[in-house]
Parts: structure tokens; C-alpha cells; sequence
């Protein structure tokens, strides 16, 4: 039987963490436990880089601090990375040959401010080939399979990120959502992931894939874990270009996250037996139309009741440009990605072909050596769509349609709506490889996600329900205006106060 690690018993970071502080138990024992954990789960393929020394080290500097008084708000919680992060010591591959053995001389701003808030990094998890698909079926390193079913996908492109946290190895993990790829393997495996509005969480080491959709975020049980992990990651980063100074006419600093949660509790407990007396939950008719299963709409529909018997009123709108985010992210994203792989190009870091004749076949080979076949659509894609005489008719044509996705969220949110609910995706998670032979119907799932990563909003991922055909897990989507990552983290940890989907563990419905 696989082992469990000895966080499994704790509900909560916060649990964990007074454990921790109290003595009870140590960061050394909790990260052996993980390791051990993790080794008698290989099957679900989560993990592609574990080293225990390095992970034992850190864990061993947090009891030192432990015991010192000095330690972190996170000293000593399990975690570990997306392997889009780069890393000292672990290996980075973005799940691709490519990258296949490549070591980081440096940590991304992510890594650095979660190691510095004390969490323990267990390694490296598992995704799509530089994120690109929506099953991690893409990984040169063979696909991550679902801990409820394992001849299902995990949902992409963080899948090993939502399969590790799913099966209880780590307590959180991060994640990069570029078009739903954290809220997709959130909802398909049954916990809780957010990514925050577009330029709060810095950049900077992550391996980039459409520039100006990714963001970081955390994968975790529950909404309060999320508000744990994501507090330390959030911030100005001043060497990356994209990141934000100021949110809202506040400076973006790690605890203007925290105190708007604290903020949006506390109006619920003066509303008593009604928190969420007032929130106005908008609901996109278009997120209920051909393509949602009966099973999705059902697990949604029950949800939304749930709210309104919290107080909420529920409203209904429209978003009537969300067909179109499907044509317009996939043009945007593969041009993007057509731009930011094309360093990898066999002469300075990456594969290179061992046979050529000269650099330009140097340069061919080791691509297609190197890139898997979905890479290799979305860069070819990418190129087209850039060329002289497609440039305005596809790319700039995408551009307007984003602006006008943009604009259908802000008339929702300014004239209807506090927050907005709908499915994540529209089935639960399918086979590994059904979509082999069609690679596009991957693309059409992710409707519900495409047009919040277009606009930059933030969105998040919790637990609603189950399949009745297949007893896998269902998510709920609850997205908010620019900034409110705090205020959706309340919501729905009052949502998950009243329910117990997030607490439920493979083996269990």
C-alpha cells in the first residue's frame, strides 16, 4: 500500500505550521515522510526531479530557525515546483528534451520568496511541454496521471502540480497559468488553485511560453492554504518588466492580499447566518450552452444554490464574445511562443543534433529533435501568424478581439456583478490519450478559461462535486475584477466552510 506522509494528517498550513512552531514535529521528519511518499507514488509520474539531499538540507536550516525563533511564515511546509521554474540544484525541463538536462545558475523569484518564507521545496513536478496543452499527455517524460483515476489525465498544463497536492505527497505546489493551467488541473483533480491578476506574482525564472498570459500561482486543498502560498509570492519584482509596482492605488505588496481577505471575513461575520448577503454572482449564459456535459452543469448548478442560501443573489449575464477567445488566444499565445522558443536553437544551452552539415541544419534538426509534436504546431502556428501579409489580418485582428473580451468583463463587473461563476471545463477529466487523433478538441475545452487569461483577470478553481458516468472530480469557477484575489479567496473559503468537496480524497466520493 503507497505511504502517506506524515502533513496528511494536518487540515490545514495552519495546523502544519502550529505543529511545527509547537515542537511536535520537525521539518526533517516531515520532508522524509514526503520523499518516501513520493517514491511509493511513482506510478502517478507527478515528480521529474527529486533530490533528497537538497531537499534535506533546506528542511534541516528550517529547524535551525525553528528553533531559533526566526523562522518563516511557511518554515517547514512541503511544497514543490513546477518544472517551469528555474532552479539551483534541480534540474529545469519544461517537460521537454530540449531542456532535457538543464541546470539554473539562478532561482526564480517564485522559488526565492517561497524559500525564504521557509517552505521546504520536495522538487520538480511534472507538465505539458513548456505548458503547452490541457492533459500534461505532452511531456517528453510521458504523461501525469489523475490520483482518482489513472487512466485519466490530470487536466494541464500544471498537471503534476494538482496530481501531487491531489494525492497528498506535498501540501501546495506552484503553478503557471497561461490559459487555464492552473484552474483546469485544479477542478479535474478535485483541490483549489487561483491564478491572480496578470503582473502581481513576478516572472522572472519562469520559462516563458505567451508572455503576456503567464502567471504564477498556487495549487493547494483548500482556499486558505491558497491565501498561505500566494501571500509570500506576491510583490513587485523591479527585474521583471511585467511585474506591477501598484494594484488598485496600493503599493503590491505581499500583505495587500491577506488584508483584503481579512477584510472581506470580516463583513461576513457581521452578516451573520447570511455571509455573503449582497455579492451579486454574475452567470455567464454562455458558459451553459452546447458542450457542457449534464454532469458538470449539474455539480455548477448545485453550487450556485449553495450560494444563494449563503445570501448571495445570483445574476444572469452575458459575455458574448466567449466563442471568440478560443480563435483569438490561439493566435496570440502560439505567436508569442514562436518568439520566446525561438533561442532554443542548439548553439548557446538546449539540445543540439549530433549530425548536421551547417548551422541552419544545426539549427532545424535540433528543434525538431528537441520540441515535441504540440510544440512544434503552436511555434509553426506562431510563425505564420507573424508573417508578412498574416500580421494584420490574424495577430493584430486577435489583439482587437482581446480588448473587446476585456471590455465584456469590465461591463459585467461594473454594471451587474461583484464576481462571476460558471464550470471550469466542460467534462470531467478524459482518458489519457483520447484526443490523440484530435488534438484540436483539447483546444475547444478550454472555453471557460481562455477569455479571464486574455483579459488578466484573476480566476480560481474550487472543488463542487462529482461525475455520475465517471466519479471524477468537478470544479467550480469564481472569477473577480482586477485585485480581488483576496475577496474571491473569502468567498470561497465561506463557500468551502459550508461544504466538505475539498476535503475529499482519492478513494473517496
Amino acid at each position: 500500500m503507497a505511504k502517506l506522509p506524515l502533513h496528511t494528517q494536518f487540515s490545514s498550513i495552519q495546523a502544519l505550521r502550529d505543529a511545527l512552531h509547537g515542537g511536535s514535529l520537525s521539518a526533517t521528519e516531515l520532508a522524509r515522510s514526503a520523499l518516501d511518499a513520493i517514491e511509493s507514488h511513482a506510478d502517478l509520474n507527478a515528480f521529474l526531479h527529486v533530490d533528497p539531499e537538497l531537499t534535506l538540507a533546506q528542511a534541516r536550516n528550517v529547524d535551525a530557525a525553528l528553533k531559533a525563533g526566526n523562522a518563516g511564515p511557511l518554515a517547514g511546509i512541503p511544497i514543490a515546483h513546477k518544472d517551469v521554474f528555474v532552479t539551483q540544484g534541480w534540474r529545469t525541463t519544461a517537460g521537454s528534451r530540449m531542456l532535457e538536462n538543464y541546470t539554473s545558475p539562478f532561482d526564480a523569484t517564485v522559488v526565492s520568496r517561497l524559500a525564504d518564507a521557509g517552505a521546504v521545496s520536495l522538487g520538480k513536478l511534472n507538465c505539458d511541454e513548456f505548458a503547452m496543452g490541457s492533459g500534461s499527455e505532452t511531456s517528453y517524460f510521458g504523461p501525469v496521471r489523475n490520483p482518482w483515476d489513472l487512466s485519466a489525465v490530470p487536466g494541464g498544463s500544471s498537471g503534476g502540480s494538482a496530481a501531487a497536492v491531489a494525492a497528498g505527497l506535498i501540501m501546495a505546489a506552484t503553478g503557471t497559468d497561461t490559459g487555464g493551467s492552473i484552474r483546469q488541473p485544479a477542478a479535474l483533480c478535485g483541490i483549489s488553485g487561483i491564478k491572480p491578476t496578470y503582473g502581481t506574482v513576478s516572472r522572472l525564472g519562469m520559462v516563458a511560453y505567451g508572455s503576456s498570459l503567464d502567471q504564477a500561482g498556487p495549487i493547494a486543498r483548500h482556499a486558505r492554504d491558497l491565501l498561505d502560498i500566494l501571500e509570500p509570492m506576491t510583490g513587485f519584482d523591479p527585474l521583471d518588466s511585467t511585474s506591477l509596482e501598484h494594484c488598485d492605488g496600493a503599493s503590491n505588496a505581499p500583505g495587500r492580499i491577506r488584508a483584503r481577505f481579512e477584510a472581506a471575513q470580516a463583513k461576513q461575520q457581521q452578516n451573520g447566518s447570511r455571509p455573503l448577503e449582497g455579492l451579486r454572482i454574475g452567470v455567464p449564459r454562455e458558459f451553459f450552452g452546447t458542450g457542457l456535459s449534464p454532469e458538470v452543469a449539474q455539480a455548477v448548478e448545485r453550487a450556485l444554490s449553495t450560494f444563494e442560501e449563503l445570501g448571495a443573489v445570483r445574476v444572469e449575464i452575458s459575455l458574448p464574445r466567449t466563442e471568440l477567445s478560443i480563435p483569438a488566444y490561439y493566435v496570440i499565445a502560439p505567436a508569442e511562443a514562436s518568439t520566446n522558443l525561438s533561442r532554443y536553437d542548439g548553439v548557446r544551452f538546449g539540445h543540439r543534433a549530433e549530425s548536421y552539415t551547417d548551422l541552419e541544419d544545426m539549427t532545424s534538426r535540433s528543434r525538431f529533435e528537441g520540441f515535441g509534436e504540440e510544440v512544434r504546431r503552436r511555434v509553426l502556428v506562431g510563425t505564420y501568424v507573424l508573417c508578412h501579409g498574416y500580421y494584420d489580418a490574424y495577430y493584430l485582428q486577435a489583439q482587437r478581439v482581446r480588448r473587446m473580451i476585456t471590455d465584456d468583463f469590465q461591463q459585467a463587473f461594473s454594471q451587474h456583478c461583484d464576481v462571476i461563476m460558471g464550470p471550469v471545463t466542460p467534462t470531467v477529466a478524459k482518458s489519457i490519450g483520447d484526443n490523440r487523433e484530435d488534438p484540436i478538441a483539447d483546444w475547444l475545452s478550454d472555453i471557460y478559461t481562455l477569455g479571464v487569461s486574455l483579459a488578466g483577470l484573476p480566476a480560481m478553481s474550487v472543488p463542487c462535486g462529482f461525475g455520475t458516468e465517471r466519479p471524477l472530480p468537478i470544479g467550480l469557477q469564481i472569477i473577480g475584477n482586477y485585485f480581488t484575489e483576496g475577496e474571491l479567496l473569502a468567498v470561497a473559503d465561506c463557500y468551502q466552510q459550508a461544504t466538505d468537496w475539498h476535503q475529499r480524497t482519492p478513494g473517496q466520493q
